[in-house]
């Protein structure tokens, strides 16, 4: 195997333990505080983290891609194009489905004053997080098909 394929390789695999493997723990991150310090903490752990999220995504693309260029075959896998297909709409769901979840979060966490958690957060978090866990399960799914390679 070329040399620089085998890097691209290595680099794709480690950024996607890099940028998928924080975003599977967002969601419990937040669902673990039990007052108002603990879960503005906990948002702020999730903001951190997905900047890793982000960094590993934007790799898994460049990487995933360019061995696409060095490997003409993977253009004529379904599988290869079902997950790059899962992966972009995943990436989508960050600014439609994911953010647009998050602000009136964030908003609560810096207006709201007191240690006691609001019933409105639950709502809104349960939004969010049902999201997430569907990201998750396109995520899931994608390394399934990357594993198995089925078509």
């Amino acid at each position: 195997m070329d040399p620089i394929y085998r890097l691209l390789v290595f680099v794709h695999v480690f950024s996607a333990i890099l940028g998928m493997g924080p975003g599977f723990y967002l969601t419990a991150l937040a669902k673990s505080a039990k007052n108002m310090t603990e879960l503005r903490h906990a948002f702020a752990l999730r903001h951190k983290l997905h900047v890793y999220v982000m960094i590993g995504g934007t790799l898994l693309l460049v990487t995933g891609l360019s061995m696409g260029f060095l490997n003409r075959g993977l253009f004529r896998a379904g599988w290869y194009w079902t997950s790059l297909a899962l992966y972009l709409i995943a990436l989508a769901m960050g600014p439609f489905v994911l953010s647009p979840r998050t602000k009136p979060i964030k908003r609560l966490l810096a207006s709201h004053k007191g240690e006691e958690i609001p019933e409105e957060y639950e709502k809104l978090a349960k939004s969010l997080f049902r999201a997430e866990y569907l990201e998750n399960f396109i995520f899931l799914v994608i390394i399934a098909l990357m594993i198995a390679k089925p078509f």
